[in-house]
């Protein structure tokens, strides 16, 4: 039967396993998957039942007999371990060098740059928890008008500013005159709008957060898609990471994961031919990089209930894939992200059920595999695996 609607959802940061070579990456063995399935609030029956638990790899965890879907491990081919680079691969697009990050805080040339730019000073620039930063400089923000500019273990620049005294169309602006500004050698991957309320210690950072992405320097799927005239359907930060590149329409950043998922839900309720690509960010931002493993599993429970209503709803001729981008290990030192083998899974009711896809050398597999279903043009490093369904 032909396959009318993909729907690719990414459970940002769950990796299921270090990659051969997680130590050049600074990582000691991570394991997400297996850090949140050891809680008491892990329970994803549907999940299992789809084949998760079946994947190459996965031993700490009971697989089922008999899988209703496609599973397999997917290795990153691209030198990364962030965000943009993990979705730019799963579009196709294998990142040779890593993107730039600043263990140390921005060059001064840059920040001088930046600060003519905004016509401000700058405070901070250093790698900083976003939470802290606000409680630490916020005080000197809201008194001098200088802006708090830093970064993470990512490749990011981040500008937090509070909302009464900077307000968020002109944080936006500031966002975008540091994104043309951060090109080249300093490309970083996103800058980061981070606007914040309240007063002294009790900051707050609001939800009207915005990322300012690096366009991706070749084109991906989404592009060869929508060249096709194929719906393109980003939700939650898949237009962020693309710079809206490629992608027929944007349903926006997500309040949490579960808005995330009732958007997809109401987006199968609307007759297209194409693809819906959704991220599910807590799972990274909530959860991971705050090492809070029962928060994560709790959080991976509460989708597998909402997949469970995602099942019911699928047509005869919809396909759905289930991946992550990196890992973000909650047992892990540090707050970083952490270089991992990434789940596959696929399901249909027109497809095989069972099939075990093995380990695959790059996430860029699935884009090839998009561009076989709408027999599509693309040229990917990957292979499509749409034979073996």
């Amino acid at each position: 039967m032909e396959i009318g609607r993909v729907f690719l959802i990414v459970l940002d940061s769950c990796g299921i396993g270090g990659a051969s070579d997680a130590a050049d990456f600074g990582d000691d063995n991570p394991n997400t998957l297996k850090s949140i399935a050891a809680s008491a609030q892990f329970d994803t029956p549907n999940l299992a039942r789809l084949g998760l638990f079946n994947i190459d790899g996965i031993d700490f965890y009971p697989p089922v007999k008999n899988p209703l879907g496609a599973f397999g491990r997917l290795i990153e081919a691209s030198a990364g371990k962030d965000t943009t680079i993990g979705h730019w691969e799963i579009a196709g697009l294998i990142s040779e060098r890593p993107l730039p990050t600043y263990p140390d805080g921005f060059p001064p040339d840059v920040i001088g740059e930046l600060e003519r730019a905004f016509g401000r000073k700058i405070l901070c620039n250093k790698p900083y928890s976003g939470t802290q930063v606000i409680h630490d400089y916020g005080q000197a923000h809201e008194a001098t008008g200088a802006l708090i500019v830093y970064t993470s273990a990512d490749s990011v620049l981040q500008i937090a500013a509070h909302e009464e005294l900077i307000p968020v169309d002109e944080l936006y602006r500031y966002c975008k005159l540091a994104r043309e500004i951060m090109q080249g050698v300093h490309g970083v991957g996103r800058i980061i709008a981070r606007p914040f309320i309240g007063a002294y210690p009790n900051y707050e950072r609001t939800p009207r957060r915005h990322d300012f992405s690096l366009k991706p320097p070749t084109p991906t799927i989404l592009d060869a898609l929508n060249k096709k005239n194929l719906a393109t359907i980003g939700v939650g930060k898949i237009s962020d990471i693309f710079a809206g590149q490629g992608l027929s329409r944007s349903l926006g950043v997500n309040v949490d994961n579960s808005d995330g998922m009732n958007k997809t839900l109401r987006v199968m309720d609307e007759d297209f031919r194409g693809l819906c690509f959704v991220n599910l960010v807590d799972f990274d931002m909530k959860f991971g990089h705050r090492r809070d493993a029962d928060g994560y599993a709790r959080a991976m429970t509460t989708f597998d209930a909402e997949l469970g209503d995602f099942l019911t709803k699928m047509c005869p001729d919809d396909l759905l894939m289930i991946t992550a981008d990196h890992g973000c290990d909650p047992a892990a030192k540090g707050t970083d992200h952490t270089r991992e083998n990434v789940p596959l899974i696929v399901y249909g009711s027109s497809l095989r059920a069972g099939v075990n896809l093995g380990t695959r050398p790059t996430f860029a597999d699935i884009a090839a595999t998009l561009a076989d279903i709408f027999s599509t043009t693309f040229d990917t490093a990957g292979k499509s695996f749409l034979p073996l369904l």
